[in-house]
């Protein structure tokens, strides 16, 4: 994986971080002056919106942080009396609350995306049953605060928020950084931008106007970041990565001549599926996607349809990308596909296996084998011209793709200039239509 690249950056940093810097430039550096009832406003406003939008969307996560959030916070405005408060039982609430909420981001973020019925829910329901019982337990008058909650293992440290606290607040945000390196999802993102948007929030001392406004802070974060997943949805392919068909026809307009546009489509790709599956040609999918998506030339590659792709180029004509497209069929007939073969799992009968005990019902089922799978691609080019619409570069494009499967497949045929197939010539030689 390339760390820094530009799809990683932006799954990072987006809108999150942006959200939290605004925060802190608003807030930390005294540009705008803030009333407490315009305070009130922005944050009851963001956590009904929050609620709302991960109720609506299913997203159980973010529904369930938000809530946590909610009660967490005001848990310590209760016992703190809507103050910062430095002893007695708003202190020990708010040492309290600092060490539950990043441990439920850590449990939260395990949890389902999709659906809060059921089992979900009643766990949920649970642990934040036991956490206010705590709580309210720990922070009663009179009542000794535990050791655990504000144990020093650094003497430098002076910080509002307790060392125990900080090291939970660290895990987590190692371990959401983690995910979002490793899933690329927004609401992964959502929720470590909103856990530091919670630290800050506890730094300023959790109760209070400064306070309040960060966690409405990290309640923007959690709403953002489903509407950001909502439009990642509608232009972005969710099973290649790639560009959507809606992605595809906003880009055609705002295009200028000169520019190029290749319809590519996966070779035999329905004899894939019927031999090997669905998963697998799943799979031959995102690998064949994974080329596209590195094609040089400046171009940008989408999927419009099952097994059919276009790639356009901006400001180049014909001529010089096909060189480009050349080298990227090449890649994809090199590239070596390992697939299971067998039949798919969701068609085999399962009716006679429950009569069989399971050793024998193991030994019924049929081994599964790795093989190689080559794949190739054929494509078909075409050139915008003065005074064209872009429709019809396309409608050109697919026509040249047609020639493409006709002439044997694993070919580029351009609308103005035909390539022999690797039979006919060398790689790289071009013949006039």
């Amino acid at each position: 994986m390339e760390l820094w690249a530009k799809k990683t950056i932006k799954s990072v940093f987006l809108p999150g971080a942006v959200i939290v810097l605004g925060a802190v430039l608003l807030l930390d550096t005294g540009w705008i002056s803030l009333s407490p009832s315009g305070v009130n406003f922005f944050y009851y406003a963001v956590f009904i919106a929050a609620g709302l939008l991960g109720w609506r969307f299913h997203s159980t996560r973010v529904l369930f942080l938000v809530t946590v959030l909610l009660l967490g916070h005001h848990a310590m405005e209760f016992f703190a009396q809507g103050h910062t408060v430095s002893a007695g039982p708003g202190r020990i609430a708010f040492e309290a609350v600092a060490l539950l909420v990043p441990l439920n981001f850590m449990l939260l973020a395990f949890f389902p995306e999709k659906g809060s019925e059921g089992r979900t829910l009643v766990w949920f329901l649970a642990l934040l049953f036991f956490e206010s019982v705590f709580v309210a337990a720990v922070s009663r008058p009179e009542q000794p605060a535990p050791a655990f909650l504000h144990f020093s293992l650094f003497s430098s440290y002076h910080a509002r928020l307790p060392q125990p606290a900080l090291l939970v607040f660290i895990a987590a945000a190692c371990m959401l950084l983690v995910r979002l390196l490793r899933f690329h999802k927004v609401t992964e993102s959502g929720l470590l931008w909103s856990l530091v948007a919670t630290w800050l929030g506890f730094q300023a001392g959790g109760a209070g106007k400064i306070g309040s406004a960060y966690f409405g802070t990290a309640a923007l974060v959690l709403a953002s970041s489903i509407v950001e997943n909502s439009y990642s949805l509608a232009y972005q392919d969710e099973l290649t990565g790639l560009p959507s068909r809606r992605a595809f026809n906003d880009a055609l307009l705002g295009l200028k001549a000169p520019y190029a546009i290749a319809a590519v489509d996966i070779d035999h790709f329905k004899s894939v599926n019927d031999t090997y599956g669905h998963d697998n040609g799943d799979q031959v999918l995102r690998l064949v996607a994974s080329k596209l998506a590195r094609v040089g030339g400046g171009g940008e590659a989408f999927r419009v349809g099952g097994e059919e792709f276009s790639i356009l180029f901006s400001n180049r004509t014909a001529k010089e990308v096909m060189d480009y497209l050349e080298l990227l069929r090449l890649n994809i007939e090199s590239a070596s596909f390992r697939v299971r073969s067998g039949e798919e799992r969701r068609k085999v009968s399962r009716a006679p296996d429950r009569r069989l005990g399971p050793a024998r019902r193991k030994a019924a089922r049929p081994a599964p084998t790795s093989l190689s799978l080559a794949v190739t691609v054929s494509i078909g080019l075409a050139e915008s011209q003065p005074q064209q619409r872009a429709d019809e570069v396309i409608k050109q494009a697919d026509k040249a793709l047609y020639r493409a499967k006709q002439g044997g497949r694993n070919r580029i045929e351009s609308f103005a200039i035909r390539r022999k197939s690797a039979k006919e010539s060398k790689p790289g030689k071009l013949a006039q239509s």
